[in-house]
């Protein structure tokens, strides 16, 4: 199960708030597809099945994984960053054993 650093948990909090869906959940979930064989993807879900592992970060932020991707997410951290020179979510995978220039695909 992915973690979520205090400044991710933060962030995605502001952004429910901002789409009015405090009832949702994040899901992080890993997909065949982009230049090293594997992306993420990140989306606001309320479709939450009983498969899917579940943890709750900061204040109430729910964040759902399907089994699939969970394997490959095991130990991976979602992180928050504002600042001139990076700005925007970014997740270290200790399960990827390379990624693409772009940062957003791995293997």
């Amino acid at each position: 199960m992915i973690t979520l650093t205090d400044s991710a948990a933060v962030k995605v909090k502001e952004l429910l708030e901002a789409e009015g869906a405090t009832d949702m959940a994040l899901r992080v979930a890993v997909r065949p597809g982009g230049c090293s064989g594997y992306s993420y993807e990140m989306f606001f879900d309320s479709d939450i099945t009983d498969d899917d592992e579940q943890a709750v970060y900061g204040e109430a932020v729910k964040v759902v994984v399907d089994p699939a991707s969970a394997q490959l997410l095991l130990g991976a951290t979602l992180d928050y960053k504002d600042g001139l020179n990076q700005a925007g979510f970014n997740i270290t995978n200790p399960n990827a054993t390379r990624s693409c220039g772009c940062g957003q695909s791995f293997s």
